[in-house]
Order: structure tokens, then sequence, then C-alpha cells
């Protein structure tokens, strides 16, 4: 199997597969209750019908597929089966816990029955109708959750103000402004106009610098053209640049991004530099291509556009290159590519998501010796078209000396 398709369809592939698994023992949990033939049947129909969800799900990752779908219905398609996915494995979790809850109350011994008290019959109906009443709560909760998180979430857009500091940081260099937009994914669940009011949150803030990192679009197809033109009515004054995400490269578009950015006067970073003057001070901006997890070592290229001497500042989509990127001398690194998990749970001050599975740079501000790294949560959604506990964000990041 190539290094390739490990790193396009692997994370999804294996999120389906749990599913599917889960989906299978709670059928064989529902088949063990007591229940009549029709019952079973239904059953027996509902499992096939969404095994088969999860199946076209799957065939819907591969451009071949793609070709012979319109894309805003199987976007659709893949975003219901994603939700349904989270759905029915929350499901058969509360189903298992649920059903020990349920044999410990009908296990229980009756307490005795005095002249004032229930009688047991009474009790018995008590605990059903708590049974019941219970049962109900329990499934319709992860839908409420799940609609949160999809029609109101996902749509609370905020502009995140972070402070960066640097020891020894030269005077002209203090309080340059850094706006981020990334993670856009316009598709059938980012609009234009949200991508429209997300350009206009950032050029309200008036900042010297303008960057894009990445992950314009999700796959072949999806309205590039009409992205570059919202992207492209960022502004600042020391210029708009960027650098490319890893569904640039899987719609195989990386060379046209850059072609058509740079007629709008966008400089997309591939391994390159340009170092921006700021009185008598140097930001020196870096940038690289996506670096997939099989091309380890990271940043091979990067290290001679190091500038002594200057702000050295690098553009990489994925965070999780930012401990090479401290060793190499670049005192700044910037990224996205995490939607800070994009469904986050916070306990005990721990981020816990599926992002933490492969990379430790999830969200917000890290630091690292002298080197600090601002991850964003960016704006869109991949696979499921929700996001809880991330909402969507434009970042202003602001340089201080410490």
């Amino acid at each position: 199997m190539p290094l390739t398709y490990l790193s396009r369809h692997l994370p999804e592939t294996i999120i389906l597969a749990v599913v599917a698994i889960l989906q299978m023992a709670g059928l064989w949990m529902l088949l063990r209750t007591p229940g009549s033939a029709a019952r079973r049947r239904w059953i027996l129909t509902a499992a096939a019908g969404s095994l088969m969800l999860l199946c076209i799900a799957f065939l819907l990752q591969f451009a071949r597929v793609m070709m012979v779908v319109p894309r805003a219905w199987a976007a659709l398609f893949r975003g219901a089966a994603f939700a349904w996915a989270a759905i029915s494995a929350v499901w058969v979790v509360e189903f298992a816990v649920w059903r020990g809850i349920a044999l410990v109350l009908r296990t229980r011994a009756p307490r005795p029955v005095s002249a004032k008290s229930d009688s047991p019959g009474q009790n018995q109906e008590h605990r059903r109708d708590f049974l019941r009443v219970g049962s109900v709560m329990v499934a319709a909760a992860p839908v409420a959750v799940l609609a949160y998180g999809t029609f109101i979430e996902r749509r609370r857009l905020g502009l995140h103000e972070v402070t960066v500091s640097f020891s020894g940081l030269p005077r002209d260099l203090d309080g340059v402004r850094i706006a981020q937009l990334t993670d856009i994914h316009l598709s059938a669940f980012l609009s234009e106009s949200e991508l429209a009011h997300a350009v206009e949150l950032l050029n309200e803030t008036k900042p010297h610098l303008s960057l894009v990192t990445g992950d314009l679009i999700t796959s072949r197809g999806d309205p590039l053209d009409a992205c570059l033109s919202h992207v492209a009515q960022l502004r600042a004054e020391a210029g708009v640049y960027g650098c490319l995400g890893n569904h640039e490269a899987y719609a195989e578009a990386e060379d046209y991004v850059e072609r058509q950015a740079a007629l709008a006067g966008i400089r997309f970073l591939r391994s390159t530099r340009e170092k921006l003057r700021f009185g008598d001070s140097i930001l020196n901006l870096a940038g690289v291509d996506y670096q997939p997890f099989h091309s380890k070592p990271y940043l091979a290229e990067t290290r001679p556009l190091v500038e002594p001497g200057a702000l050295n500042v690098l553009l990489s989509h994925n965070p999780d290159v930012f401990p090479v990127a401290a060793r190499q001398g670049y005192a700044l690194t910037i990224g996205g590519h995490t939607h800070g998990g994009q469904v986050n749970f916070e306990i005990l001050k721990q981020n816990l998501n599926v992002a933490r599975f492969y990379t430790p740079y999830t969200r917000g501000l890290y630091q690292e010796g002298a080197s600090a790294l601002y991850v964003s949560r960016g704006l869109g959604t991949i696979g499921l078209p929700t996001r809880l506990g991330a909402p969507p964000e434009v970042t202003l990041l602001t340089l201080r000396g410490s």
C-alpha cells in the first residue's frame, strides 16, 4: 500500500472501521435481548443499512468514485455518514452501560413492605418508568450535542488575539501584528459568505502582515478559484503570504494555487523565504509545503533559509515540525492542520481530541526554549461537519519584547 494512500485515507479508514466494529457489538447485544422475529428482522435490516452507509462513505474518499458523483451530494452524504457514525458509536457505548444499570436495578432485592410503603409491584413499575425515561434521554443526548456542534458552534467564528513575547525582540518589531487565516476547507459545509466574513474580520485589525497557512479546500472539485478570490481580498501593509496544506497536495493543486495566487498578489512560500523590513529590523519569513508524516526527517530544505540577525518566522501547515524548526533557529512557527481537535473535550486542563494521536501541538500557543509555536483552530471542518469545544477562529498575533 503506497504511503500517499496511508497519509490521505488511513485516519478516516480507521475511524470507519472502529465504528463498524462498535456497530457489530451493538447488533450482538440487541439480538441477545428478548424480542419477536419481526423485531429481529428489523434490527438486522437496520444494521445492514448502517453498514452500507459506512461502506459508501469509505468509497467516497477516492477520486475515481467522486468523478461520477455530484460534488455537493457526495459532501452532504459523507457528512451525514460521519454524523451517523458518531451517534451510533456513542449509542452502543451508552447501551452497554445502560444495560448494566438496568441489570443492577432489576436484580436489587425489594425493600420490605410496610403499611405506608409502595407494594413490590409499584416499585417495579417505578423502576420501569425510570429506565424508560432515562433511555430516551440517553439516546437523545448525542443527537442534541451533535446538532449543537453542527448548527451553532461550527458557525461561531471569532477573532482570537494572541501576544507572542520574545526576549531581545528588536524595537522596530515590537508591536508587529500578524493576521492568520487557515484550514478554510471551502465546500458544502463552509460557505463563501462565511469566508468573506472571516476575511473582513482580519482586515478590520489592520495587520502589518497577513498569512494563509494551508487547506483552502478539501478535495479536487471544490471551489478553489472562489476561495482564492476571497483570500485575495486580504489586506496588509507588508503583504499577504502563505504556505500549502495537505489538501492542496491531495487535490494535486499546489502548482495551480501558487500561480493563481501570485496573480492576485499573494505569495505562497514553498521552501523559499521573504525578508520583510520593519524600520531597521528584518522579519525573515520562510514557508514550506505540507510535511507528510512519512517524510521525516522534517524540514530538510528550511535550514538554509534561516537569516542570522533577523527574527525568523516559519509557515508550516502541520505543527508537529515545531521541535525541528526551533532547533534550526526559527523563533516563531505558525500553522494549523488540527482544527483545534475539531471535537475537543477539556478535562483537568488537558485537551482530549483525535489530533492528539499524531501531534502534541493541537491548539494555541506553545513555547520551547526561545522559540514559540501558534496553532490556529482554523475555519472549516473535515469528515464530520461539526465543531465541539473548538469553535472556528481567525487569529491576530502581536509580537512583543519580553
